[in-house]
C-alpha cells in the first residue's frame, strides 16, 4: 500500500476494508489531493451536496463516469476498468465514511 495509507483510517466491516484498499490503490491519487477538481475525501463540505444526491447517484457516477458542472470529470471506475461493481461501490462507501463519518443513506 502507498505511504499515504497511514493517513487514512480503517473502519470496521469487510465492505469498508475492501473500499479502503480499492480507494488507496485507485482513488487516492485524485481524491487525496484534489487533482482535476476531485472533491477531497476528507472534506465534509465538498461531499455534502454529493451525498445529498443519494447512494444510487454516487454509485452511478463512480461506475459510469461523470462530467461535473465546472468541467471536472470523474472517469468510469476511477479509470481502473479492472474493478468490478462491488469494488467501486465499496470505495465510494469508504470515501463517504471518510468525508462524513457516516454511511450513505
Amino acid at each position: 500500500m502507498p505511504a499515504a495509507a497511514a493517513d487514512y483510517p480503517e473502519f470496521p466491516g469487510e465492505r469498508l476494508a475492501l473500499g479502503r484498499s480499492v480507494w488507496l490503490d485507485t482513488c487516492e491519487g485524485c481524491h487525496g489531493y484534489g487533482i482535476a477538481g476531485a472533491p477531497l475525501a476528507t472534506d465534509a463540505q465538498q461531499w455534502a451536496p454529493r451525498v445529498a444526491k443519494g447512494r444510487e447517484t454516487l454509485y452511478s457516477h463512480a461506475l459510469e463516469g461523470f462530467f461535473g458542472p465546472r468541467s471536472t470529470m470523474m472517469p468510469a471506475r476511477g479509470g481502473n476498468e479492472a474493478l468490478n461493481d462491488e469494488e467501486v461501490t465499496a470505495a465510494v462507501d469508504y470515501m463517504v465514511m471518510l468525508a462524513t463519518g457516516q454511511s450513505l443513506p
